[in-house]
């Protein structure tokens, strides 16, 4: 996967990144850097449960990802991991997005669109049409991100102790 991220024509200068973010494949060195990212994402929102059976992909993402159809990816900014996101295959058709993640502090600078973005070219390149996704209903940035992307609410339920919404979008092209 390459590189540098683009911000489109138009944009607005609040929603520049302030450095371009490398989007790259997950590598298996990347292990501990991208379980700590979901863990500190996750905590700043109050939407972890801590270690659990929930969070095994994590521990095998050449299997349940790389291997299976979908994709890892990461974004680096001066040598470190800030974001993530993944796509699990769901049937020939239809993937689920995963794991998207940018670390606090750093979230309002476009690199989750830069994520989301990569992993809709990755998505289309491996020949999905659909994609489906949940949140939380207090992760308030990523339900913005994800209706702006074209994603529609498909209904409301309960993963764990949260409440969450759940999301589908059709591919174009």
């Amino acid at each position: 996967m390459n590189g540098e991220y683009q911000a489109p024509e138009g944009t607005t200068q609040d929603t520049l990144m302030a450095e371009p973010l490398h989007i790259r494949r997950y590598e298996s060195k990347d292990k501990l850097a991208v379980r700590r990212l979901h863990d500190y994402a996750l905590n700043e929102v109050g939407a972890h449960l801590g270690s659990g059976p929930w969070d095994e992909d994590l521990d095998e993402i050449e299997d349940v990802y790389l291997n299976s159809g979908g994709e890892f990816l990461v974004g680096v900014l001066n040598g470190e991991i800030v974001a993530m996101g993944a796509l699990m295959k769901l049937t020939p058709e239809k993937a689920e997005l995963k794991r998207m993640r940018v670390r606090p502090g750093l979230q309002g600078r476009g690199y989750g669109q830069a994520m989301l973005d990569a992993l809709h070219r990755r998505a289309a390149e491996l020949g999905y049409s659909r994609l489906r996704l949940d949140t939380t209903v207090q992760q308030r940035a990523a339900q913005r991100l994800y209706l702006e992307n074209g994603y529609g609410e498909t209904g409301r339920g309960v993963i764990g102790p949260f409440d969450c919404i759940f999301y589908e979008r059709k591919l174009l092209g």
